[in-house]
């Protein structure tokens, strides 16, 4: 096939042949995701993905090059899983601004800075869902506001908006079960 774009297509490639591959190249290929990722579960799902890609895109790579391109595929998606994981960590640990006074020798910390992050997730899961999609993406998938606006299709300043808006809502709601809090206690 040629790598001019112009006649390059995605193309599917047979069952049998993907049946092969997965047989030949399987096991390896999840010892090596193993090591980006240190996780067997994740390591398999990541494999998975590979395969699904290459069913579906697979006849669009030269034969000689099609072990190569497994590797490339599979390491790049176990890099992309890491990447959202570590940001799901760095989120969790933002969400400590949110609590003043914050005393981090208490001893239940980590109960208190557990039940913020849920309050956090809830309040989150409670937005509309054109504002917890602009949230997701700009918190977990690090997202910048071009990026999610073509992601959404739809206008930059809608994006921006969107946020200001979702951040306005998530702060009133945080704020209001905070005073509640203060009140019980």
């Amino acid at each position: 096939m040629s790598k001019d774009d112009s006649t390059f297509e995605k193309a599917p490639i047979d069952a049998a042949a993907v049946e092969t591959y997965y047989c030949e190249h399987a096991e390896r290929l999840q010892r090596f995701v193993w090591g980006v990722v240190r996780d067997a579960p994740t390591a398999a799902d990541v494999v998975h993905t590979t395969f699904v890609k290459f069913a579906a895109l697979g006849g669009s790579v030269e034969p000689a090059a099609r072990k190569s391109w497994l590797y490339q595929v599979a390491y790049r998606e176990a890099l992309s899983i890491r990447r959202r994981l570590a940001v799901g960590r760095k989120v969790d640990e933002r969400l400590q601004w949110l609590h003043a006074g914050w005393d981090s020798a208490a001893p239940d910390t980590e109960l208190v800075r557990g039940e913020l992050i849920d309050q956090v997730r809830q309040a989150i899961d409670r937005l509309p869902e054109e504002l917890k999609q602009i949230v997701y993406l700009r918190t977990y998938e690090e997202q910048t506001f071009a990026e999610i606006a073509e992601t959404l299709q739809i206008p930059l300043g809608t994006a921006l908006g969107r946020m200001r808006n979702a951040l306005a809502k998530l702060k009133t709601a945080l704020t209001k079960l905070d005073q509640q809090t203060k009140r019980e206690n």
